[in-house]
């Protein structure tokens, strides 16, 4: 049974493509790829920068100690920021990352998991390469000492990613799939098991964040919308944008706020050259749960 369409306000505006928002010490974090940095926003819009760089971040964690972690998009390797605020290398996301680094969650023993786009996704868009183009790819576990292992293959675009709050089920977005599949998780990282958590018709599940009763939030990258579903695929609830939304983290003291990056238009020629992009907001009724 499908509620009743809430409605998001504006929050934030002048984004020129935000991405992988997380809650973290009372504030929402986010990287924006054509801004080259990380930003976070206090619940009353008070925004910093608190990471730059020449590249394109994208996925956010910490590791147990608080150090952060962001994925370089281009580079394809995750960074590690320091107590001193260096940014050094820590973990090669290559061979099995074919294309730009993508998001990212990072479990609480600090193994991190970074999706790829597999293929050139901007040229697609921008016609330059046709649909053979497609391909899929792998997810990528990074430990905390840094080595680096293949999770999981042939998956179709991996996205948005969480961790139960037990660490022992994996789910992902398969945003080429129209899918989120999960996996067992074992005390050592490796992902088994792996299955159709629910099929999403004319959706592609882009970011997402874990509720407290086992229901995701899924932004939809192909319009302005975010759809909490549970497993089964299930629409329990859904959010109207005012832009196109692509990732989306529950917020604020009580997890209760949801806050949705939206953007207008996820190509990237058209992305970075205006600041057309945005953060919404909205209440909802289930608090957040797991990770990120």
């Amino acid at each position: 049974m499908t509620s009743e369409t809430l409605t998001a306000e504006p929050f934030v505006s002048g984004l020129f493509f935000g991405e992988c928002p997380r809650w973290h010490e009372g504030r929402l974090w986010y990287s924006d790829f054509f801004d080259h940095a990380v930003f976070s926003v206090s619940p009353d819009g008070e925004r910093r920068v608190e990471v730059d760089f020449d590249g394109e971040p994208a996925g956010l964690g910490w590791l147990p100690d608080g150090r952060l972690l962001v994925n370089s998009r281009l580079d394809r390797v995750i960074l590690r920021r320091e107590p001193d605020g260096m940014l050094v290398e820590h973990g090669d996301l290559r061979p099995w990352a074919t294309w730009h680094a993508n998001d990212m969650v990072v479990a609480s023993n600090g193994q991190a998991y970074s999706g790829n786009f597999g293929f050139d996704l901007d040229g697609l868009h921008d016609g330059t390469v046709d649909a053979s183009a497609i391909s899929t790819a792998s997810l990528v576990r990074v430990d905390p000492d840094g080595t680096s292992h293949e999770a999981a293959d042939d998956l179709h675009f991996p996205n948005g990613t969480v961790i139960t709050e037990d660490g022992a089920t994996l789910i992902i977005a398969e945003s080429f799939g129209g899918r989120l599949s999960s996996f067992d998780r074992a005390a050592d990282g490796t992902l088994t098991n792996r299955r159709e958590w629910a099929s999403l018709k004319n959706v592609a599940p882009d970011g997402m964040c874990l509720c407290a009763d086992g229901s995701v939030w899924v932004a939809n990258a192909l319009g302005p919308e975010c759809l909490r579903i549970a497993e089964g695929g299930e629409i329990r609830e859904r959010v109207s944008t005012a832009l196109n939304c692509f990732a989306c983290m529950l917020g604020d003291d009580d997890r209760r706020t949801l806050y949705l990056v939206t953007a207008a238009d996820s190509n990237a020629s058209v992305a970075r050259a205006a600041r057309n992009g945005a953060l919404e907001k909205v209440r909802t009724t289930v608090p957040g749960a797991g990770l990120p």
